[in-house]
Parts: C-alpha cells; sequence; structure tokens
C-alpha cells in the first residue's frame, strides 16, 4: 500500500468515526435499532473500500484489455501485471496482446495465427529475433484484417514466432499508425 493510499484509508476512517460518532449521538433513545444500522453502514463503507483496493484485478476480470473509444483516441488501462494488453479483431477472431514498444513487428505466437487462419504449419521461418529468450525462427505473414474499435487496416504485415511465446504482442509496427502515442498514469493513449 503507497503512501498515498495509507493517507486516503486513514482520512476515511476518520470521516467514519464523525459521521458515525454524530449519527449514534443523534439517535441515542433509541440505540439497539441505531446499532444495527450502524453495523450495516460500516459492512456498506468496508465494502467499498475492499472493491477500490482491488479495482484493478475487478476491471482486468471483467473487462479484460479493453480500449476505449473517444472519437479518434482510444484509450487502455494498465493491466495487474504492470504491461498494457490490448484485444483486437484480428481476421474476425479476438486476439489479445501485450503493447510493446520494443518491439518492432505485430508478433503472433503460433496459437494465435492459428486461430486467425494461418497455416502455422506451412510458413517458412527463414527469419529470426532476438529476445529476452534468445534467438527464435520467425516467419513473416500477411493478415487481412486487423480491428480496433471502428478503424480496420488491411494488409497488415506480422511475424508468427516458432518458439514460445507467452502472448502475442503489438509492436511498433502497428503502433506507428497512430498519430500519437502517450502514457499518462496508469493509461495508454492512442490518437489516430
Amino acid at each position: 500500500m503507497s503512501g498515498d493510499e495509507k493517507a486516503y484509508l486513514f482520512y476515511m476512517l476518520i470521516l467514519l468515526f464523525f459521521i458515525g460518532g454524530g449519527f449514534l449521538y443523534g439517535n441515542r433513545e433509541k440505540l439497539s435499532t441505531t446499532l444495527m444500522q450502524a453495523a450495516i453502514w460500516v459492512l456498506i463503507f468496508m465494502g467499498v473500500l475492499i472493491g477500490y483496493g482491488f479495482k484493478d484485478t475487478l476491471q482486468q476480470q471483467f473487462a479484460p484489455s479493453r480500449a476505449v473509444q473517444n472519437g479518434d483516441a482510444f484509450e487502455i488501462v494498465r493491466g495487474a501485471d504492470r504491461h498494457f494488453h490490448l484485444t483486437l479483431k484480428v481476421n474476425g477472431q479476438n486476439i489479445r496482446f501485450i503493447v510493446d514498444t520494443g518491439a518492432s513487428d505485430i508478433v503472433l505466437t503460433r496459437e494465435d495465427a492459428a486461430r486467425v487462419g494461418i497455416d502455422v504449419d506451412n510458413l517458412a521461418y527463414l527469419g529470426r529475433a532476438s529476445t529476452a529468450n534468445g534467438v527464435v525462427a520467425t516467419a513473416s505473414t500477411v493478415l487481412d484484417q486487423i480491428q480496433l474499435g471502428d478503424v480496420v487496416d488491411r494488409n497488415v504485415r506480422a511475424s508468427v514466432n516458432g518458439g514460445e511465446m507467452f502472448g502475442s504482442l503489438l509492436g511498433m509496427a502497428y503502433l506507428n499508425r497512430f498519430s500519437e502515442i502517450s502514457i499518462r498514469g496508469d493509461r495508454l493513449i492512442l490518437k489516430r
């Protein structure tokens, strides 16, 4: 818990103490009913605090890698793993990417490539890429269509990784299609 979060929690507890004390004082004649109502409000307050504390986890569970479109801009919230994830429709299939500004290309795992209709067993893995796990073989391909919100790009070059990957990467070949890329706190903003 960061210093700001501790200060926020302390502030909320003091606020609860004063509001609760005033409520109890005002209803001192019917104390049993008042205590029951106060207990209910404490439970509600604690539920809100817990929900706020786990907001990133809950958001990833209920709305993973969603981009919110506002005009010509897309806003992506940083995931619980501290990476930006983005789900794009590739050849009609939803594919979850890790946004990777260190990657040159769009790089699909073999599994994701097969899901979008690429025959991964008949690709020519002639390229080489240096990764954190060493040098891997890659194959070039062209994706018929990539869609983010209402923006559709056609005939997009990509690579298929011949090795093991933890997820497909959305590299600069795609990100450069945007006029502006910025990170503001836990939000990535892509502007067309």
